[in-house]
Parts: structure tokens; sequence; C-alpha cells
């Protein structure tokens, strides 16, 4: 195995896609030539040439609209968008096309294409540069929404994703980057797109979280297991479809929940995750279930963002008190 961050393995899982499938092709701003903004495909054009890997214009509407075209005919095309922010000029495209477009051909024409860019915030950007988009993209049917939260993850969902029949948003959280580095198989892998995972197990709550926030919730649990808090993680990994059975088994064994997002409370993932909750173990529940989040706001500049993230002590001081409800 060798050692990689997420934009290593990304960019691992791409190249390998791209050897692997003629159909794959891999374009977006400034993706092509310098690598993107991050660097996450740096060299596949080298690799591959111009006419696989590409930069297009400052168009995010045309760059997706381009990409459904392909995908409905037989290509697997594989688009960067810069930020998360500059997703919402594609809105139309997304939801309005690219999103319905197995439906209303009622299954004639498949949608293989993979929509990626940078997610969160935690690295003190401009305005657009830190959104939480995926409740947009979530609440769409016949979209996937996938976030991966380590290097090892992230290679893999990638595969699952560019080899689906269905669209998937493929957000990447900018904060852990290169922030976090692990082993991961230099050969071809997949990770079930919809499959949660069970990160700790534990028998007092469960924490459910994703992207960048599985850290923060980890170092949340080394200050519980010192009040001898028994927590057990689990990463959601796939926003939609999301994983009921291993949120319900879960809770049922726990009896608590409190689900932890970058994104803004109100109309959520955690939203989704607690109406679930309610449905499926109201009557094994030993306390409210529980989100934090993100303030009701716009995110805002650099200079406030520290005051808006969720910090360890508030996921410390939500398990200590739903524990001792």
């Amino acid at each position: 195995m060798k050692v990689m961050n997420m934009v290593q393995a990304i960019n691992d899982a791409m190249d390998l896609m791209l050897k692997e499938h003629p159909e794959v092709v891999m374009y977006g701003e400034d993706a092509g030539v310098e690598g993107g903004v991050f660097r996450v495909t740096e060299g596949l054009q080298q690799k591959y040439g111009a006419e696989r890997v590409f930069d297009s214009p400052l168009a995010e509407s045309g760059i997706v609209g381009t990409a459904l075209g392909m995908a409905i005919t037989g290509m697997r095309p594989v688009v960067e968008l810069q930020f998360d922010g500059f997703t919402y000029p594609a809105f139309n495209q997304i939801v309005s096309h690219v999103s319905r477009f197995r439906n209303r051909t009622r299954g004639k024409f498949a949608v293989p294409m993979v929509i990626r860019f940078p997610y969160g915030g935690g690295i003190n950007a401009l305005e657009h540069h830190s959104e939480r988009p995926e409740a947009y993209y979530a609440h769409t049917p016949g979209l996937k929404v996938v976030i991966p939260s380590t290097p090892y993850d992230a290679k893999g969902l990638l595969i699952s994703a560019i080899e689906s029949n269905d669209p998937v948003i493929f957000m990447e959280p900018k904060k852990i980057y290169r922030a976090i580095k692990q082993e991961v198989p230099e050969e071809k892998y997949s990770i079930p797109i919809g499959k949660a995972m069970v990160v700790s197990p534990g028998t007092d709550i469960t924490v459910v979280t994703y992207g960048a926030m599985v850290r923060e919730v980890q170092r949340a649990m080394v200050m519980a297991k010192k009040e001898g808090i028994s927590v057990e993680l689990i990463d959601l990994r796939t926003i939609s479809p999301i994983d009921r059975d291993t949120i319900r088994e879960s809770v049922a064994k726990t009896g608590r929940i409190l689900v932890v997002t970058e994104a803004q409370r109100s109309f959520s993932a955690a939203s989704e995750l607690m109406a679930i909750t309610v449905e499926e173990n109201f009557l094994n529940l030993e306390a409210p279930p529980t989100r934090l989040g993100g303030f009701d706001t716009i995110i805002p500049l650099p200079v406030g963002e520290n005051f808006y993230r969720v910090e360890p002590e508030q996921i410390y001081y939500n398990i200590q008190k739903l524990v001792k409800y």
C-alpha cells in the first residue's frame, strides 16, 4: 500500500478509471493544465492528453450541460466545478435535466456522470467558497450524494461513483484535502454508495456525521472517554441514498443519537436523520434526538468563520448532555 492524502487518493482513482475506461473524460475549471485550484487532477492531462482531460470555460451550466450530453451518448464524464458555491449557476441543469433524464426517458437513457467539487469550510475563504449545499442535492430525486471523510474512502467511493449509471454529486471536504494521510491500496477497489461505516463501536450514544466533521467528533470522543462515555461513531459517507439500517440498529443499541454537521441545522441532512430516528426508533429512545450544526445564517466571511464552525468542545458538551438526560 501507499500512504496518501485525500488529494492523492482522488487523483489515483481518476488515474485508474481513465486508464481502464476509454469512455471516461475529465474536465472543468482549470482542471486540465493546472490540475485544478487544489491540484487534485494534477498530471492527468500530461498522462492522458488534452482530449480526455481538459480545461473548460468558466461556465458551470455549460460544463454540466455538456456532460449530460456526453453521458446519455455513452461516455462517462467526470466534471470539476471549482468551488461548492460555484455549483449554483449549474443548478438548473442538475435539477431540471441531469437528475430527471432517466425518468424522463422511462429508463431508455442512463446518466453515468460525476460532478466533483471542493466542499465546506475551514480554509478561511471568500464568499461562495465555503458552502455546504448537500441538502439541496440530497433533496433532489435522481441524484446520489457522496461526501468522503478519509483518503481510503475517497478513492473507493469515487471509483463507485464513476462506475455508477446514475449521476453522482461528489463533494470533497477541502479542509481535510491534505490534513489526513493513511495507507491506500494502489490497485482498484470500490466502496458501495449508500452504506455507512461504524468507525468506532460504542454503547452509550450514537453520533452520526460525515466529511470533515468526523475528525472533530473523534476529538470530542477523547474527552468523552475520560468521563467513561462510550460513543458509537457512524460516518454516513453517503447523504443520498441514506443508510437507514445502520442508523436504526445503532440507536436501538444506544438509545441516543447526536447528528453533527457543518451545514446549518434547519432543513438539513441532520433533520432527515432526526425524522428517521423518530420513525424507526421511537420506543428505543432514552433522550431527545439532537442535531448540532452551523447557525441558520449565511456562512460568514473569514474573520467570522471560527464563530460559525462546530468545535469538538461543543460536540462533547452535547454528548455529555444527552448521556446524562
